[in-house]
């Protein structure tokens, strides 16, 4: 599903292949007293929803820098946890 752009924090990642991806935040949640975004690939102006992607959200003041979840256990943890919070909403 793609929506169109709204006001979105947005952030910018190096992908595998080295080309910049822009990622807008599409929610954020704590989980074991750190902070998470969930965040969707921004093409054209639009949001592709149909893969969602979690960062670690490092904040200072009023900026954040994402932080890539690299332990796939831990990654697999959040998103279970992510889901359970979101089907209880």
């Amino acid at each position: 599903m793609t929506t169109e752009m709204q006001e979105y924090v947005t952030f910018h990642i190096t992908a595998k292949d080295g080309s910049d991806v822009e990622l807008a935040v599409v929610d954020e949640f704590d989980y074991k007293k750190k902070h998470y975004v969930v965040a969707c690939v921004v093409k054209d102006d639009t949001v592709d929803e149909s893969g969602q992607y979690i960062y670690q959200a490092v904040i200072s003041g009023d900026d954040f820098k994402a932080v890539k979840i690299t332990n796939a256990i831990e990654y697999q943890k959040i998103a279970d946890a992510y889901m359970e919070m979101d089907r209880e909403e």
